[in-house]
Order: C-alpha cells, then structure tokens, then sequence
C-alpha cells in the first residue's frame, strides 16, 4: 500500500498537523512529517477526525418501514408492528436492507457498527444470517459486529434461550438482552442471569437494552450491576437507552449512576429513537425519553450515543449518520458549551471506540488503524453546526467514501 500523507489538517483539539498512514496504520502525526510522501491530501485545515464507531443499531430491521401498519408509535406497538415483517423477513431481503444502511453509514463517516440483531421464534436466525451476509459483503468498507439481541424476552419466549445459543455459535461475538420486557421482577432477573451466563461461556461482551420505559420504578438497570460485579464483567458491559433512570428517584439514580462509573459500564442513549417513542402518554408536559445523560457523563460514567434506527417501526428517519445523531443528541442532553459538545464528539468517537476494545488502535494518533475522516469545516463545533458530510472517508487506510457538497447562490438583479 502507498505511503498516504493527509497534510495540513486541523485536529479536534485545534492543533494542524500532517498524518502518515503507511500499511493501513498512523505512522506519524506531527507537523510536516507527510512532506515526502507518494500520495497526498491537501486538508487545507479541514478538521480530520477518527471514523465514527456506532455501538447501537439494528441492521436487520432498517427500512421495513413501508410494509408495516400504522401503530400507535410506542415501544410495544413498534415490536407488535414488526411481527409480521419479521415472519416473513428472507435472508436476501435482510442482507440487502442491511447492507444499504452500512454503505450509507461509511458515507456519513462510520466504519464500525454494532449491530443488535433479533434472535427470537418469531424471525429465528434468519435475521442473523441475513446481517453476517452483508457484514461480510462490506469487509471491505466496515467492521460489524454482531449482539445477539431476544426482544420477544428469553422466558416470555419460549426456545429463544436455545436460538441465543445458536446464534454465538454462528457469528454473534456479543450477548444482547431485554430484561424490562419479562413479565415479573424475577424474570427480569433471570433474563439478566441467563444472558451473563451466555456470555461467560462465550467469554464475550454483555449490551443489553436496559429500562426503556418512561416507568420510573423499573430496575433492571441495577440488576446488571449487580451480574457484572457478580461475574467480575467490569469494562465488560455496555447497557442501551436506561429512559427510565431519568424518570426514577434520585437517591436510586444517583447509586446506581455511581455503580456504572465504578464498573466501567458504558451507556448508550439513543435520543434520536426515544425522542419519538417515549412520552407517549403523557399531556403537557411530555417527557424526553432520554436518560440522565449530563448526570452519567458528570460521575465518568462512559456515555455513547448510537443510531438504533433506521425506517422502522420505531422511528421513521435515520440514516446511519452519526454527524446527525450527536446534534440530536446534544440538543436533547442540552449540551451546549465546548466542553460539552466535545463529550458530543467522544460520545460517537473514543467512547464507543473504548466500548469496542480498541485501545491504542483507534483515534488520530501514531500506532491507531488509519480510519479517519476530512471535512472541509476546521473544528468540531462548526463540523457539528453545519452538518455536511466528510469530504473523504478512510478504513485501514484505504478510501472509502468522498463525497463534494457544492452551493452556489444566485441572485437575478
């Protein structure tokens, strides 16, 4: 592979420098260092950033939303909604669906994506099958990785505990769960128990949805955190949406908020979905849907935010872009200042990042995988306010994705 310079970039921090890539890696970051090289990119003092990494979306279900019925826009109503899609899903139609929304998503500058993926009696692995297909058809692009993820519930359904099984052994490296959607207290505690213990046989990851609901009194959030101390998965565990935290008392909000911190469990908020389906109920004053994001992120709770949706029957938008997703975001959580809007910025870059694994491997730094991105803005907060795309995409070094925005003004006189 040639010796790559992208010269004269701005980093986040507002420092320019000029990054080598040689073999898919940063060589070097420094100013001046790409001077030699045989290929060049003039940034031109745009802002050059890691590739975005989204920890929380469902590639299996991404736009399915013109065949489903109308519901009434709430959680259930979207699960009840997709039954009938799901019954009929084909490993081809979820392969193609899901590799739309990863090709999109490189545009848009990510290059990692967790999927969750339905494993349940209603799809079976169908959707599974379907999301390694595209995961490998996309190699070359992006790195998926796959949750297996049982929304139906493991004793609410039936034979999902065996599927869930399954599906580790087919290609799933991490142990999704739903423990809220159980039907008493101690199923929630078993649906945690037997999702912990997958994954210990596994020695994989745990990224459960965890308490999305507007009720306050739900409590499987704490569930986990006693599993994870249990099973010593500290660093191990990443917990979706919690919408009820911000609903619950804050005496409970403020232990188990210090418990997260403690055991190094990342949350992923996902303001963009919830924004739209929670609060469903409510007159006046409508909840946000979204957890104690400004609360997590003050107590060093590692806090990311994930697409989750795209065209179904939870949230009618989307399109797997990360860019979009922080400003939503950050509206939501009302983070406004640059301290801030750099938590925004860590939320889809180092968090995830750190969620993943990836260590020294990512981010704009000597040794780190070269899978970066160039927009033409020069700092993250105009990046963030104008929302145009990266102008170049890079995974492992190689190009991926350019994109040209051009406007023109025309005024007759």
């Amino acid at each position: 592979m040639a010796r790559l310079a992208i010269v004269d970039a701005s980093l986040a921090d507002g420092s320019r420098v000029d990054v080598v890539v040689e073999d898919g890696q940063i060589a070097a970051v420094a100013p001046g260092v790409g001077r030699s090289a045989d290929d060049k990119v003039d940034a031109a003092g745009g802002l050059l950033l890691p590739a975005y990494v989204d920890t929380h979306i469902h590639l299996d279900k991404v736009l399915i939303r013109d065949q489903l019925a109308e519901h009434d826009g709430t959680l259930r109503g979207a699960i009840d909604a997709i039954h009938a899609a799901k019954r009929a899903y084909t490993v081809e139609d979820v392969r193609r669906r899901a590799t739309a929304v990863i090709e999109a998503s490189v545009l848009t500058g990510t290059t990692r994506l967790r999927s969750h993926v339905d494993v349940d009696t209603v799809g079976g692995l169908v959707p599974l099958d379907g999301v390694l297909a595209a995961a490998r058809d996309c190699a070359d692009i992006a790195e998926v990785q796959i949750a297996a993820f049982p929304q139906e519930g493991l004793l609410r359904d039936p034979g999902a505990a065996d599927l869930m099984a399954e599906a580790m052994q087919r290609g799933a490296t991490v142990v999704g769960g739903m423990p809220h959607w159980e039907a008493t207290e101690d199923g929630q505690r078993e649906h945690v128990r037997l999702c912990f213990e997958l994954a210990a046989r596994h020695d994989a990851d745990v990224d459960m949805h965890v308490d999305e609901t507007d009720d306050g009194s739900v409590r499987t959030l704490a569930m986990v955190v006693a599993e994870t101390e249990l099973r010593g998965w500290q660093h191990r565990v990443t917990v979706g949406h919690v919408c009820a935290l911000a609903a619950a008392d804050h005496d409970y909000a403020k232990r188990v908020i210090a418990d997260c911190a403690r055991l190094g469990i990342t949350v992923v908020a996902n303001p963009v979905t919830n924004l739209v389906i929670q609060g469903r109920g409510d007159r006046g004053l409508v909840r946000r849907g979204t957890t104690r994001i400004r609360e997590l992120m003050a107590a060093g709770v590692p806090v990311a935010f994930g697409q989750d949706c795209v065209q179904d029957g939870f949230y009618p938008f989307g399109r797997g872009d990360l860019l979009e997703v922080a400003l939503i975001s950050a509206h939501a959580a009302q983070l406004s200042t640059a301290a801030e809007l750099h938590q925004a910025l860590a939320a889809v870059t180092s968090v995830p990042a750190a969620a993943w694994h990836l260590g020294v491997n990512y981010g704009v730094a000597a040794g780190a995988l070269a899978d970066l991105q160039l927009y033409a803005a020069t700092s993250w907060p105009e990046v963030l306010r104008l929302q145009d795309p990266p102008g170049q995409v890079w995974f492992r070094g190689s190009p991926v994705a350019c994109t040209t925005v051009t406007r023109e003004l025309i005024r007759v006189i």
